[in-house]
């Protein structure tokens, strides 16, 4: 969507009445995140457990990160038997795997994607772009630290890691869950404030809600 698309205009619809529409406050919904609260203990644990074993997949790959998702789904790794499935929507996925370096353009992308998400949810860092800025940490245009911008649940080192590597960063967050420790969505509720400022200090061009559904 480009800024003249999300500017006030006057539209005349068919019957001949005008009427102004404001895209920014019509096409998205600026509430703040909220805390997901647990519900009795005893339930909580039977629904992390559910969480733990249904991790819909949302990948986000830049680069060569990308390459080493696509064999999980294939016969040799198979993670569909791990309860592991991908995708296509922000909407459908509870798991937002980023992988590769990201720049300033992505970031962006990369935030109203988590942002459309439904809680609770949980990110992946994948790869040493996404911890340190890898083989590009000195590049005027990659972010070095994305747990800066988004909450991080767990990170898989190395440039890139292999399928295997990946696989076991699953499994990592499934033990996260089911111990009630996968807090990523919670923490970017209650610090909202800090995360937004960061995202707004490194995206000049903010041209979108501070928070969109």
């Amino acid at each position: 969507m480009s800024k003249s698309e999300l500017e006030k205009r006057t539209v005349i619809a068919p019957d001949g009445e005008s009427f102004e529409v404001d895209p920014l406050k019509d096409y998205f919904c600026d509430a703040r995140p909220k805390v997901h609260e647990p519900v009795l203990p005893i339930f909580e644990k039977f629904l992390n457990w559910a969480r733990s074993e249904s991790l819909w997949v949302l990948g986000f790959g830049t680069g060569c990160g990308a390459i080493e998702m696509r064999p999980l789904m294939t016969p040799r790794f198979d993670a569909y038997r791990f309860g592991i499935q991908w995708r296509p929507t922000p909407r459908q996925s509870s798991v937002f795997v980023i992988s590769g370096y990201l720049s300033v353009k992505t970031l962006k992308r990369v935030i109203r994607s988590y942002e459309q998400m439904q809680n609770p949810k949980f990110v992946m860092a994948l790869g040493s772009c996404t911890i340190n800025g890898g083989m590009y940490w000195d590049s005027y245009n990659t972010i070095n630290r994305l747990d800066h911008y988004l909450p991080v649940d767990v990170y898989v080192a190395g440039c890139m890691p292999r399928p295997e590597a990946l696989l076991a960063g699953f499994d990592k967050l499934k033990h996260l869950i089911r111990e009630g420790k996968g807090e990523g969505a919670n923490l970017y509720a209650k610090n909202f404030d800090w995360y937004k400022g960061n995202q707004k200090k490194i995206i000049k061009d903010w041209d979108m809600p501070d928070y969109n559904w």
